[in-house]
């Protein structure tokens, strides 16, 4: 394979689901990485099936020559009465990638989600978009646990997400104005900007100097449109498949590598396919994705 420009893992989404729990549930944790050791990457996020003592996690990983470059970590922010409660998780979280060696710390607001909002009922059924006073409590946060986080020696990098109060592109564009650059970077998510509505290569331009993470996700897009047109919410859309890796979707990657090439892109990114792991193979469709991204080097 050729040189990526940045670092290249993988997310153990592919092979076991976070937001649809019955994907990859029977997979063990020693199948995730030993697939991810043969993959030869070296990089990879916490995943539900890890094992919870650190200590036992960090030998697990380092005997296999694997890092653990994040742990996705929700937040609510945009509600002020929860904010001390928040941060103070937020300190626990950073204390313990800390002690892993990562570098980054994925974050996303849950405020307002259908899916992972502890205050919504079963019977809503959109997410409720913020109001000012939201957006200014959600960025009076971020900012707050930015600061947490580089105590820790890490970024915050926020993740923009389906199925969230920061989705679209004007939501990704608010957030960046409203948060302040030394504190607060952004999580790029390839899949997550178009599922979102946004072009991923304009996300890329328009905010490479926040970019501190990288997922690069794909598209289905004839099951995207079924969804849409059937108003389906973000799970569901998981169940249907509108996932999957890098150059199986409707993506175009080639200048989005290109991008960060002439960029200087020289942090992680994560190869994610979110995808039933049953009927798609994690570590044959990233393999497939690896000889895709290795076909856009020139």
């Amino acid at each position: 394979m050729k040189k990526l420009p940045f670092q290249l893992g993988i997310h153990p989404i592919n092979w076991v689901g976070e937001d649809v729990r019955e994907h990859g549930a029977d997979t063990t944790f020693e199948e995730i990485v030993d697939d991810i050791r043969k993959l030869g990457l070296t990089g990879t996020e916490m995943g539900r099936k890890f094992p919870t003592v650190r200590s036992v996690l960090k030998e697990e990983l380092s005997k296999r020559g694997i890092q653990l470059v994040s742990q996705w970590k929700s937040v609510l922010f945009s509600d002020p009465a929860y904010r001390e409660q928040e941060l103070e998780a937020y300190r626990k979280h950073a204390a313990f990638l800390q002690f892993m060696g990562s570098t980054v710390i994925s974050t996303a607001e849950v405020g307002g989600s259908l899916h992972f909002d502890p205050r919504r009922t079963p019977n809503e059924k959109e997410v409720l978009r913020l109001d000012e006073a939201g957006w200014r409590s959600l960025a009076e946060g971020l900012n707050a646990a930015g600061a947490i986080a580089r105590d820790y020696g890490l970024k915050l990098t926020y993740h923009h997400h389906g199925g969230t109060v920061v989705e679209q592109p004007e939501e990704i564009d608010k957030l960046m104005e409203l948060t302040d650059p030394s504190l607060v970077y952004l999580l790029f998510d390839t899949g997550h900007a178009y599922y979102g509505g946004a072009d991923p290569l304009e996300v890329l331009k328009k905010h490479y100097n926040r970019i501190a993470y990288i997922h690069l996700k794909d598209i289905r897009q004839a099951v995207l449109d079924e969804a849409r047109a059937a108003q389906a919410d973000f799970v569901t859309c998981i169940r249907k498949g509108v996932f999957t890796v890098p150059g199986d979707g409707c993506i175009d990657f080639a200048p989005i590598i290109g991008e960060l090439a002439s960029r200087g892109y020289n942090g992680w990114a994560m190869l994610e396919g979110e995808q039933d792991p049953a009927e798609h193979n994690p570590y044959e469709y990233a393999k497939n994705a690896m000889s895709y991204l290795d076909s856009l080097l020139p």
